[in-house]
């Protein structure tokens, strides 16, 4: 072992001979501090794994406006179907990064479409979007309704024209960027802000104010910590004349 440890030192520098006049006597070790290694003082053990907080439930900042809507008990907008069969998609995704803010019902081509409570018609307008589209006002002014692709309006619907809950406004259709073969109805409500701009406000979700059950309104699904400005620039005039440019 010693013969090993000799062969590995000796090229260092490290060995010497130690003498006893012309005897030999032993190989000793001689410091080098030009050598001299440094050696790290070793990591500190890693901190223990602590796994994330779970996220804090998202505030609601519409849950006064949809719990107000809810408890009016508004129709579905398309004649025929039922409140169970509503699907959520608030927010889905949508081509170009956009949210989806409303929800879609799906029915026959020309189901009839209806008003969902009182109000009045302020806009009807054709966008590339929307196709032909209807807004309503509630009858405080305070939310618009908008529904959209749709086939057409029915007979004597005219903008100022006054309607009532469950009457017959349009019929489903495919108008605008909906399919052909998946007619359906976009509705979407929006509260409005002081100006009362019927192509603008803030989104709420109407599948959370139409699906209502006995003890209130629909569970919440994604809902925003903030409320949504929804501006709708293709309907949105350019001016503040109440008249959009035609498209």
């Amino acid at each position: 072992m010693g013969r090993w440890v000799l062969a590995l030192l000796a090229p260092l520098g490290l060995l010497g001979a130690c003498r006893d006049g012309d005897r030999d006597v032993g190989t000793v070790y001689i410091p080098r501090p030009e050598l001299t290694v440094t050696v790290a003082a070793a990591a500190s053990p890693p901190a223990p794994f602590s796994p994330a907080p779970p996220l804090a439930p998202v505030a609601d900042a519409n849950r006064a406006d949809i719990d107000r809507l809810a408890a009016r008990s508004l129709d579905v907008p398309v004649a025929g179907v039922p409140r169970a069969s509503l699907t959520d998609s608030w927010i889905d995704a949508r081509k170009g990064g956009r949210q989806h803010r409303a929800i879609d019902i799906a029915a026959a081509a020309g189901t009839s479409v209806i008003a969902v409570e009182d109000g009045r018609i302020v806009r009807l307008f054709t966008s590339k979007a929307g196709g032909l589209t209807i807004y309503q006002f509630d009858p405080a002014g305070e939310y618009v309704y908008y529904y959209a692709h749709l086939q057409g309006y029915a007979d004597g619907i005219a903008e100022g024209k006054h309607v009532h809950r469950g009457q017959v406004i349009g019929r489903v259709g495919s108008t605008g960027n909906a399919s052909p073969d998946a007619p359906h109805l976009h509705f979407e409500i929006l509260r409005l802000g002081p100006q009362k701009q019927w192509w603008k406000g803030d989104a709420l979700n109407p599948h959370s104010v139409l699906a209502v059950t006995r003890g209130g309104a629909a569970p919440l699904r994604n809902e925003p910590a903030q409320p949504q400005p929804h501006d709708r620039p293709i309907d949105a005039p350019s001016t503040p004349a109440p008249t959009p440019p035609s498209r």
